[in-house]
């Protein structure tokens, strides 16, 4: 049981790691963005490479935290019932939850954008505005990434409930 939770741990270590490295991009993102209007509103210009900076950096920080915010357990839940149910029900629920519903969905992502984001790689595909940023094939990787995000949190939340349901049955 040392192993799953030793194993639960570091995949968080992984996740709150991920989190917090993109937390820093959000200063980033607020100061572009008012740079972006004032040279708009301020100055009358434009820059259309700083523009699609801040829309780089916003799906960077949402699409990549996405793992992060799960293992904060801060994605929207109804839980009208989930809050008054024991800990091993919640653990229940969540191991069901993983394996019904979050590793078909995190597959599903990968394998409809596999050619979509494989295609914008080849063909090193950029963006169709004129001085804009020359890497939406990063931006598109961005797709699988999070659903490999999702999917080792994920794994950590199976083990975390596996581990609860093995020491409710040992004290059982």
């Amino acid at each position: 049981m040392r192993i799953i939770t030793a194993l639960s741990a570091r995949l968080d270590g992984y996740s709150e790691t991920t989190g917090r490295l993109l937390a820093w991009l959000l200063p980033l993102l607020m100061l572009n963005t008012c740079a972006v209007v004032f040279l708009r509103y301020g100055l009358e210009q434009g820059s259309t490479f700083m523009q699609e900076l801040s829309i780089y950096l916003h799906a960077t920080v949402f699409m990549l935290g996405a793992g992060y915010t799960l293992k904060r357990d801060a994605h929207v839940r109804v839980d009208i019932f989930y809050r008054q149910f024991s800990l091993r029900a919640k653990a229940w629920v969540n191991a069901l939850g993983t394996l019904v519903f979050l590793f078909p969905l995190c597959g599903y992502v990968i394998l409809i954008s596999w050619d979509f984001v494989s295609h914008a790689w080849m063909i090193r595909e950029s963006s169709g505005e004129p001085g804009g940023i020359p890497a939406v094939f990063l931006l598109k990787t961005l797709i699988p990434l999070m659903a490999v995000n999702l999917a080792v949190q994920g794994l950590s939340d199976l083990l975390r409930s596996v581990a609860v349901l093995a020491d409710s049955e040992r004290a059982a």
